[in-house]
């Protein structure tokens, strides 16, 4: 309103526009508008230029964040991400520039038209995903529209055209240009959603699987992947595509090449390689392992991942856990240990190689319910130290 009332012609833009034609409630709002850079700051004094010489601002309102962009046509692509050169325009030429049909869309704020130079609403309901113009040159302007034609195909269902997916092809092994950040990211966006599993068989069936994880691979099984719950983080999905793909190495080198290729976090790494680790142990020792066994595997790192995935396997040990599970998190799972390093020192011991074992035994016995209280476990540890 405050743009439209200096005159400047301003609409909502782009993915919120489609979310609302689908009936989805949309996560940001951006605005596109005729006014400049200088000119939206005029209105917004404290509006943030984060790609100015884009036309690009970020304004501060009602407590979010607004992208707020110029209409523009942009130049030629020479690093694969961004145009050497806009001009600013109009919305026309703004929906002409961008990467696909369903995501060139405007509406009108004040009174819910919408306005469609480029097909986008007919896609919709045709549920087809379409490049705008040339695929060929909205591909080559921007690789990563590659991997983002699977996440937007997954995500709402949509069949690629032929002509963008051939393209699409054309392109796969070669992700010239794109930072292993933006893959990573995107790879992350679709392995959030509930589609995950449609988007990964689709960036191996249309050949990025390579240039995305720097691995070839004969075949994909992607049944784990559907199967998780639609809650299931990152690194569950991760494991079960890494599994499905090639299921006999989860060997550190593998998941330091994993690492690299999308750039995953310090954490996110831990979690994986915990997942991946904890997930066959829970096979080979749950049943005929202790409560102590059990209970070091339900504390564990990445075990929820682990369960998640059992479950999804459909593996017969996960229903086994499910069961113990109440029983063993009545008792306490992970209390606080009864005897301590401290406690050995105190006892006269000298720190060494001896303290870990006897450490582990001693908390092994109190999972095991061993010992009533601290009192009868330092009298037994005692007897341990003499004996």
């Amino acid at each position: 309103r405050k743009l439209r009332e200096a005159g400047h012609r301003s609409l909502f833009a782009g993915g919120c526009v489609r979310d609302s034609i689908l009936g989805h409630e949309a996560a940001d709002f951006d605005v596109a508008t005729s006014a400049i850079p200088a000119e939206i700051r005029q209105i917004f004094p404290r509006a943030i230029g984060v790609g100015e010489s884009f036309g690009v601002m970020l304004v501060r309102h009602g407590g979010r964040s607004i992208e707020v962009a110029t209409f523009r046509a942009d130049g030629v692509y020479v690093d694969g991400r961004r145009p050497d050169a806009v001009r600013f325009s109009d919305d026309r030429e703004d929906a002409a520039r961008r990467d696909f049909t369903i995501n060139g869309l405007f509406e009108d704020p004040e009174t819910g038209e919408i306005i469609d130079h480029v097909g986008g609403r007919a896609d919709l309901a045709a549920g087809i995903l379409r490049a705008i113009g040339s695929a060929d040159d909205r591909l080559h302007e921007d690789r990563l529209r590659a991997l983002r034609a699977a996440r937007f195909a997954a995500r709402f269902g949509l069949v690629i055209d032929p002509g963008t997916e051939a393209a699409v092809r054309r392109i796969a092994h070669d992700l010239t240009g794109v930072s292993r950040e933006r893959i990573g990211n995107e790879v992350r966006r679709m392995l959030l959603h509930p589609s995950r599993a449609r988007a990964v068989e689709l960036i191996e069936t249309l050949g990025l699987g390579v240039a995305v994880l720097g691995e070839p691979a004969p075949s994909c099984d992607y049944a784990t992947l559907a199967a998780l719950p639609a809650t299931a983080g990152v690194e569950e999905s991760l494991a079960a595509w890494m599994l499905g793909r090639i299921p006999a190495d989860v060997s550190p080198a593998r998941q330091r090449r994993w690492r690299e290729a999308l750039m995953l976090s310090n954490d996110e790494s831990e979690l994986l390689a915990a997942i991946l680790t904890v997930r066959p142990r829970i096979v080979s020792t749950w049943t005929g392992g202790d409560r102590a066994v059990r209970k070091r595997l339900a504390a564990a790192l990445g075990f929820a991942g682990a369960m998640a995935m059992l479950r999804s396997e459909g593996h017969p040990v996960a229903a086994t856990v499910d069961a113990d599970l109440p029983a063993l998190r009545a008792e306490g799972i992970q209390p606080a240990p009864f005897v301590t390093g401290d406690d050995l020192v105190a006892m006269g011991m000298r720190p060494g190689p001896a303290f870990r074992p006897m450490l582990d035994r001693a908390y092994d016995l109190q999972l095991n319910g061993g010992f009533s209280d601290r009192d009868a476990a330092l009298a037994v540890v005692r007897e341990w130290r003499d004996g």
